[in-house]
């Protein structure tokens, strides 16, 4: 091999790295254009999506439903077939941040590979097949651990919060020292990016992604090695490729340096061990072997790979537990009486139908004006868990925002126009006379009325007479709902002037996807 040749692996890593850098500048360009940007609607922030072949898979075979925009994942497939696993080790955005936290741990020496990684593999197998198994049944659980879901939605509702709260802390500092310009600058770029800086579960999805981030301190590239079943799913059509590693033998000296700074445990030493299927093609064992021994050159047909310790028993008892996963994840009230708290954003499927659909990717977190949106923890169950909920004490519905319709990946929100969200019924809202004011205190306050957007008005005034707690009468105006006419939006809870708990509060009885969580049921059928 000539030392030029070493040079050109080199090269190829220079490049890898630059491409990683580029995409995921683009998931993270993506992802903040996720807001409202002056416009009623804005571009496909979340194509990304469309290319993940896994979300594919479970997403048509939970819904039942052939969803075309994913076409583009075979996109992926096809390029997996013809070049193995670049997408893993070129383009995924989780892929490039947890191969720069390994390269940052190795630099600070917390992590130090003395010998190659062994076993392990077959976990991630596992965790594939459960998801596809529980697909089949039903219950769409790829989100929960797919790369683009995880990133995303940590990232929605932990670490942009955490970065919106420090820029403002660091804006605060910058007006303290009298930077005026620089401040007026730095507000002017963050109100630009309207970041939603309050979620309910915000520490413990960071937590989750720091957790996963420190795992890279036990072994390089965890995550993909052991957990991601996209990985793992495209490790089963890498065997096609046309590029399979070659070891020179008459130049290899059996140092086995190419094994133990293999990133993903695809063992290139010794000679025939070498794990296409776990090879994400860093180059990093061509560039690192002293002698120039490794090359990568065209061979048709497919590797027989090595087994990954995946055994029959394990398949059965992994499709077993994720066939009888499936009832526990549906044991919720919520299936013999709606959650009053599960208020769904406008477009949202049927209750069923959406948990099938819904990713909880967190994109509708991210576009979401006015931070209402929030992961749901108990309201749908487990099944549930981390799917868009409406929270009026945090953030309301805005009348013309369509954004959350216009980011969901896989149509578990449908795309509606503005005027179509307006018309939209997601709840209705409710006094509670013993905090209203006019009710409880004879005092004057109208403004749960003034800010209804409805038209005409959901909140009426009626002259009531309310004995004071000095003993003297008041007559005052107080709000009622016309339950036909309100759709649930949440601003009459966000703006009520009563503090700790809202004395108009919203429920999702009424909403328009259900006929069964309605007010008044007909008992007669």
């Amino acid at each position: 091999m000539k030392k030029e040749r070493s040079k050109k692996f080199r090269r190829l890593q220079i490049a890898r790295i630059a491409v990683q850098a580029a995409f995921l500048g683009l998931f993270f360009l993506l992802l903040f254009g996720a807001h409202f940007t002056g416009e009623d609607y804005i571009g496909r922030v979340e194509a990304f999506f469309h290319f993940d072949p896994l979300l594919a898979a479970a997403t048509i075979l939970a819904s039942r439903v052939f969803l075309v925009y994913f076409a583009w994942a075979a996109l992926t497939v096809l390029v997996t077939v013809l070049f193995g696993r670049i997408v893993c080790g070129w383009i995924c955005p989780l892929g490039t941040v947890h191969q720069l936290f390994s390269w940052i741990f190795k630099k600070a020496r917390f992590l130090r590979p003395k010998k190659p990684a062994s076993g392990g593999l077959w976990i991630k197998y596992a965790v594939l097949a459960f998801v596809l198994v529980a697909a089949l049944f039903g219950l769409n659980a790829a989100g929960y651990l797919d790369p683009l879901s995880f990133l995303t939605r940590a990232s929605a509702a932990g670490l942009i919060p955490a970065f919106g709260l420090g820029a403002d802390a660091l804006l605060g500092a910058v007006y303290a020292v009298r930077l005026e310009a620089f401040g007026d600058t730095l507000a002017q770029a963050l109100s630009t990016l309207t970041l939603n800086t309050t979620f309910r579960q915000g520490f413990l999805l960071g937590l989750i992604f720091l957790g996963a981030v420190l795992l890279n301190k036990i072994r390089e590239r965890f995550w993909c090695r052991y957990v991601c079943p996209l990985g793992a799913l495209l490790g089963l059509f890498s065997r096609y490729n046309l590029f399979k590693l070659k070891i020179d033998e008459s130049k290899c000296t059996q140092c086995g340096l190419c094994s133990i700074h293999c990133q993903t445990q695809a063992a290139p030493f010794p000679a025939g061990g070498w794990k296409s299927s776990e090879c994400v093609y860093c180059e990093t064992c061509a560039a690192i072997c002293p002698e120039r021994a490794i090359t990568f050159p065209v061979r048709l047909g497919a590797e027989k790979p090595p087994a990954v310790a995946l055994t029959r028993r394990r398949l059965l008892a992994t499709s077993f537990l994720a066939f009888f996963s499936v009832p526990f994840f549906r044991i919720t009230s919520a299936r013999t009486r709606a959650d009053e708290h599960l208020i769904r954003p406008p477009g949202s499927l049927p209750e069923p139908a959406f948990l099938r659909t819904c990713i909880k990717c967190g994109e509708c977190l991210k576009a979401c004006p006015t931070n209402g949106l929030q992961p749901a923890l108990t309201e749908a169950g487990p099944e549930g868990l981390w799917t868009p909920v409406l929270v009026p004490k945090i953030g309301y519905c805005e009348y013309y925002c369509s954004l959350c319709t216009q980011v969901c990946p896989t149509g578990a929100i449908k795309e509606l126009t503005v005027p179509e969200k307006t018309t939209v019924k997601i709840g209705t809202a409710w006094i509670d006379k013993n905090r209203c004011l006019p009710y409880f205190l004879g005092r004057p306050c109208i403004v749960c009325e003034e800010h209804c957007p409805v038209s005409p008005k959901a909140i009426k005034f009626i002259l009531v007479e309310t004995k004071r707690p000095d003993g003297t009468t008041a007559v005052e105006k107080a709000p009622i709902i016309d339950p036909e006419l309100c759709i649930g939006c949440g601003v009459c809870e966000n703006k009520c002037p009563v503090a700790d708990r809202p004395a108009i509060f919203v429920t999702s009885v009424g909403e328009r996807r259900s006929k069964e969580n309605q007010l008044l049921l007909n008992v007669g059928e």
